[in-house]
């Protein structure tokens, strides 16, 4: 199954905003796993992440910054929770964040979301 998955990717946006990516999915009870590849030069302009979830690059990198200007980096192994629903565009227009690739390689993820943020979270 997790062959067929790495296989069977679509060409989709998973937030409102954010750039085409490739996916393929796992569905389990109150999670689902992601795998998605974000191509060289990929930005997701700014967005929120749609639901609670950790974002782990296996190869690539990627960044991501945050409404107050904060940009963050991250490669293979290192990992990002996601958890800007809701929030109020600033003066610039700006909500949630902006997210992009870096570099000249793909970032290939595991995004791991939620339907609530777990407990051990809060």
């Amino acid at each position: 199954m997790l062959f067929s998955l790495l296989v069977d990717l679509t060409q989709k946006s998973l937030s409102s905003g954010a750039s085409p990516q490739w996916v393929g999915k796992l569905k389990q009870k109150g999670a689902t796993i992601t795998f998605t590849v974000l191509p060289v030069g990929w930005v997701g302009d700014w967005h929120e992440n749609p639901k609670p979830q950790w974002i782990i690059p296996l190869s690539g990198c990627w960044f991501v910054q945050t409404m107050d200007g904060v940009r963050v980096e991250m490669g293979p192994g290192e990992i990002s929770f996601g958890e800007d629903q809701n929030t109020k565009a600033n003066v610039q227009g700006h909500f949630g964040h902006l997210s992009g690739t870096v570099g000249s390689l793909p970032c290939v993820q595991i995004v791991v979301q939620f339907e609530k943020t777990p407990d051990s979270l809060k």
